[in-house]
Parts: C-alpha cells; sequence; structure tokens
C-alpha cells in the first residue's frame, strides 16, 4: 500500500516536470505581419479646382447641370488617358451674344460643354505637335473637332465660330490639364456653317499731313506770294540813294 502510494506520487512528479519542461522549450507561434493597405490614389476633384482657381462659376454650373462634370471626372480618375479641359471665364459667358446659348435644348448644350474637353492629357509643349494633327476630336465625338495652332508659344484654337487662344494654365499636371481661354467654343455641328464674317478693324482716321511751305499754285492760278511787298517810302529811300550816287560821280567828272 505505501509502495503504491509512493510510486503515485513520483509518477505525477515526472509529468509535471516533463511538461514544464516541454513548454519551456516549445517555440512560441510565429506570426507574418499584416501588410498595410496600399494608399489611396491622389485624385484632382475637379469641382474644388474650378470653384476656387478662377472666375469659372457659370462654366462649373453648366458642368454639374448637363452631368458632365461626371464624365470629366471619370475620364481623370479612371484612365491611363487622363483628359484636358478648356475652361471659359464668366466674362465670355456675359459676352456671348450672338448666337444665344439660351435657345439651345438639353442635347445641344451638353454637347457643346463635351465640346471643351479633350479626352486625353494634353501639357502645353504637346500642343506643338498637336497643330500637326489637326482636326482634333473632342469628348462630344462626331463633327465636333477643334484646330490648333501655335504662334510663339501661344496656343490659338479654332472652332469654326471661335477664335480664341490659351490664356492661362489652370493646372497641368498628368492626368488633369484645366486651361483658360478668353471666348466659348462654339461648334459648327451646333451652329451651322453661315458664321457671320469678323468685323473689318476700324478704319484710320484721316490726318492731314503739315505743310512744308504754302503752294505755289491755288486751283491753277498763281497764289500770291508770302514775302511783304516794300512800301511807298522804302522806294523813294532807295531813289535818293541812287540820285546821291549819281551826283557823286558826276561831280568827279567836273572836277
Amino acid at each position: 500500500m505505501g509502495f503504491s502510494m509512493i510510486f503515485t506520487v513520483c509518477s505525477a512528479l515526472l509529468l509535471l516536470s516533463s511538461s514544464s519542461a516541454n513548454a519551456q522549450t516549445a517555440s512560441p507561434p510565429s506570426f507574418s505581419p499584416t501588410p498595410a493597405p496600399a494608399p489611396a490614389p491622389d485624385f484632382v476633384n475637379l469641382t474644388d479646382l474650378l470653384t476656387v482657381a478662377g472666375p469659372f462659376h457659370t462654366f462649373l454650373s453648366y458642368l454639374q447641370s448637363t452631368k458632365v462634370i461626371d464624365t470629366f471626372q471619370n475620364q481623370a480618375n479612371n484612365t491611363e488617358e487622363g483628359v484636358t479641359i478648356f475652361v471659359p471665364k464668366d466674362s465670355a459667358f456675359s459676352a456671348q451674344k450672338k448666337p444665344s446659348l439660351s435657345n439651345l435644348t438639353a442635347d445641344q448644350l451638353k454637347s457643346l460643354i463635351l465640346f471643351h474637353g479633350l479626352p486625353h492629357y494634353y501639357s502645353l509643349a504637346e500642343f506643338r505637335n498637336l497643330s500637326l494633327q489637326n482636326p482634333i476630336p473632342t469628348f462630344a465625338g462626331g463633327q465636333f473637332s477643334l484646330n490648333f495652332t501655335d504662334v510663339s508659344g501661344t496656343i490659338h484654337i479654332g472652332s469654326g465660330w471661335t477664335n480664341t487662344k490659351v490664356s492661362s494654365s489652370v493646372h497641368s499636371s498628368d492626368p488633369v490639364a484645366v486651361y483658360q481661354v478668353d471666348k466659348l467654343l462654339l461648334p459648327e455641328a451646333i451652329f451651322g456653317t453661315d458664321i457671320p464674317p469678323t468685323p473689318a478693324p476700324a478704319p484710320a482716321p484721316d490726318i492731314a499731313p503739315a505743310a512744308d511751305a504754302p503752294s505755289d499754285v491755288i486751283d491753277g492760278r498763281a497764289a500770291p506770294s508770302s514775302e511783304p511787298k516794300p512800301s511807298s517810302s522804302h522806294r523813294i529811300i532807295n531813289w535818293g540813294i541812287l540820285i546821291h550816287i549819281v551826283l557823286g560821280i558826276s561831280g568827279g567828272f567836273l572836277f
């Protein structure tokens, strides 16, 4: 009985010691670190940009009302091509009298706003080569195209109805380029090809050249001389001098 008790106690001690030894020698489980999520791409918010960049409130309101802002933003965020937008100033809309935008249908107005964008990012330096590929298609597609000309580094844009130029760069960093223009881009596909002629420049005022000298002939007749005529008293003095000279010479002969 006592021997069984001793055996039981010794067995328990051996089991406890072996368990503690195994616990000490067992290596802790390793956990691989979870990779950090990739940072979200830094997209350009076109609405915020046009709100603070300049006097583009009218164009921005048309972008939003026609939903074209979504088309441009999707092109910037989700394509490798990028987007180029030509933004007229508020003053360009107030100066636009004929043709009027108020007579356009909803589809025509949307096409007009799409006409101000190119489905590709272009830096200013790239327009020099782009001018060799005219005409350039726009987001409006079809017959809605633009012509570009580089004149000593200044980009001129022609749309049939409109001839304007890029007056400043609002934002130009791939994939978004926004350039300010001084006029609306009016397409022939909406307003037709009956383009009114460009007003001729005002003639220079007629300025009569300054006369160097009075003319000698007026209406075929000799003009009166401007030199003063000798007076009668002047003629009498001259005759008196001449008589004295003659008398002096005569007296010389007599003596």
